[in-house]
């Protein structure tokens, strides 16, 4: 699991697609500090369906930033 409290843009040298998975967000609290976790459970076709596979958090200051540059992209 990781905490990511900043983000910084980066173009891709080669973009290409991904496989889609089943992902869930959870809105915590630890030690007063709000947090929005994002949690990944890979393919059906993993050894172990369900687990999760990746997870990442982000304080409102990452959520805010990864927002406006959503809002440029889209």
């Amino acid at each position: 699991m990781a905490t990511v409290r900043k983000f910084e843009l980066k173009d891709l040298d080669r973009p290409a697609a991904h496989g889609e998975v089943e992902a869930t967000v959870s809105l915590i609290e630890i030690d007063g500090e709000k947090l929005i976790q994002i949690d990944t459970y890979g393919s059906s076709t993993r050894q172990i369906p369900g687990k999760v596979s990746q997870s990442l958090r982000l304080p409102k200051e990452a959520f805010d930033r990864l927002t406006e540059l959503a809002k440029k992209h889209f």
